[in-house]
């Protein structure tokens, strides 16, 4: 399969080839077309529980209910931090 990219995308992926993990640009192509795969396949597979949660928040934030920006990043990184943790068995 032959694709044609316009050369600003050539020159970020020959960027991140050089500096990243990545040996070549075949590499580096199915490492971001598998990533991007799994995240489209993650949005299809829980397209109404996130429409419900946005949803959620919108009538929250019509009631008044906000969350600060402060909150918000403190509960985005508790959130990071579980994550990362590994698992005990």
């Amino acid at each position: 399969m032959a694709i044609q990219l316009r050369p600003e995308v050539e020159e970020l992926i020959r960027q991140d080839v050089e500096r990243g993990p990545y040996r070549s640009v075949e590499e580096f192509v199915e490492q971001a077309v598998t990533r991007l795969h799994e995240q489209e396949a993650y949005l299809h597979e829980h397209a109404d529980e996130i429409s419900a949660r946005i949803e959620e928040g919108w009538l929250a934030a019509e009631r008044g209910e906000f969350t600060s920006a402060e909150e918000l990043r403190a509960e985005l990184e508790k959130r990071r931090d579980a994550r990362s943790r590994p698992r005990s068995a």
